[in-house]
């Protein structure tokens, strides 16, 4: 059976949680494999809105099984917060995996991606702040502490004391900073092992052995295409790999097993953080954007950058990721205009570029080529099939396809979790 991946295809903040969660009920396993708690997904059902940043939006289907797969960086403490969360809300269900050798976030890395952001100042990247880039830095360099250290106190301390050993010298001596004290840190995370042991596993066999038995894996990246540290608008990106290559690498699935990748793509554009943006609107259309699509983080409640539809990235996402399919989301925040502009090209320096330019600096320099499409005044909320919409805004939904370079499978009409109208089988 097929694994299948969700990818963004813009800054991040499509509605990724929106699809997972549709096809939750219909797969067996819904991994994440990359990012930590510096993103987030809102998933709606009925009248209840969750806020889910570390477990996968399946947490909230009535069969699949949650899987943090190994590339994923965790904060136990945020982790549990949000078991905690869902089950005082009685939904949490419960069926929880997670790799033993997935990375942990230390207090060490929240403190030093803090004072780093802020001494950049005006050259800042636009974290988080939750110490996500730290951990995986010291997993590149080898220096990191896994899931699988918790169960092993002598080893757990040693990694710390030898981390904190360089850690704090930087904290105190060049940003005057208190040290980190390693005896309480390693009391903090041996308590949260006692509550977290009985879901870690070896992930990777798992969910090979759950593929072999003809069952079917979905893998749920965080972040988005023009985020990825390799083939994002580097260096304003995050520090894990997004996109459908990164989803064999954060879970232990090898590329053959993969068969659809679902690229989904917000109707409109928006990001957070620094970073070029060429279709950003910074007058009263872009503030209209934001309130009517309420384009505030999930995990930091940001004000999100906002922008008209840009078909380029979306086209480099579908090369990169190798995109089968795609999912538009909030369509009905475009009701009411007249006119719906749709980047297609870039100027850069009165050259035309229908693809994203090479370099950094004439990205940077981009500015949108527009085509104008008629809009609709209908309310699209209640549609349900294709021809349901409105003649122009399936006239929309058939004009980005032909731009973007994949089918449309499915439209987000609402933020609900029945507003969706499906054009065809995702699976």
């Amino acid at each position: 059976m097929p694994a299948i991946v969700i990818v963004g295809a813009q800054w991040g903040d499509e509605g990724k949680g929106k699809a997972t969660d549709l096809l939750g009920d219909q797969v067996d396993y819904v991994v994440r494999y990359q990012g930590g708690n510096n993103a987030g997904h809102t998933v709606v059902i009925g009248d209840e809105r969750y806020a889910l940043h570390l477990l996968p939006s399946g947490a909230l289907s009535e069969h699949a099984t949650s899987v943090i797969g190994n590339g994923v960086v965790v904060n136990p403490e945020v982790l549990l917060g949000e078991i905690d969360g869902l089950a005082e809300r009685g939904v949490w269900r419960d069926r929880l995996l997670i790799s033993a050798d997935a990375h942990l976030i230390m207090p060490h890395h929240v403190a030093l991606d803090k004072v780093t952001e802020r001494y950049l100042g005006n050259a800042r990247i636009g974290t988080t702040g939750r110490g996500i880039g730290p951990a995986y830095a010291d997993k590149a360099a080898r220096a990191g502490i896994r899931v699988q250290d918790l169960f092993d106190p002598g080893i757990l301390r040693q990694k710390l004391d030898l981390a904190l050993r360089e850690k704090n010298q930087v904290l105190a001596k060049v940003y005057n900073r208190r040290g980190i004290d390693a005896g309480a840190v390693t009391d903090q995370y041996l308590g949260y092992a006692q509550r977290l042991g009985r879901y870690v596993t070896d992930t990777g066999l798992v969910l090979n052995n759950a593929l072999a038995e003809g069952r079917v894996v979905l893998l749920e990246g965080a972040q988005a295409t023009l985020l990825d540290v390799d083939h994002g608008t580097y260096p304003f990106v995050t520090s894990s790999s997004p996109t459908a290559g990164g989803a064999c690498a954060g879970s232990g699935i090898g590329p053959t097993r993969i068969t659809k990748v679902l690229g989904i793509l917000k109707a409109y554009t928006t990001r957070v953080g620094a970073g070029p943006f060429p279709t950003e609107l910074t007058d009263a259309q872009g503030e209209w954007l934001r309130k009517a699509g309420g384009e505030y983080g999930t995990t930091t409640g940001r004000p999100r950058r906002t922008g008209w539809l840009d078909t380029v990235i979306a086209r480099y996402a579908t090369r990169v990721n190798g995109l089968t399919d795609y999912f538009i989301t909030k369509l009905d925040v475009l009701s009411g205009l007249e006119k719906v502009p749709v980047c297609v090209a870039y100027d850069v320096h009165g050259k035309r570029h229908d693809e994203i330019p090479m370099t950094q600096t004439d990205f940077h320099h981009a500015r949108p080529v527009y085509e104008y499409l008629d809009g609709w005044r209908e309310d699209i909320g209640a549609a349900r099939e294709f021809a349901d919409l409105p003649k122009n805004a399936r006239a929309y939904v058939r004009a980005v396809e032909d731009l973007i370079g994949a089918p449309v499978s499915a439209v987000g009409v609402g933020p609900r979790r029945d507003q969706t109208v499906q054009l065809r089988q995702i699976l």
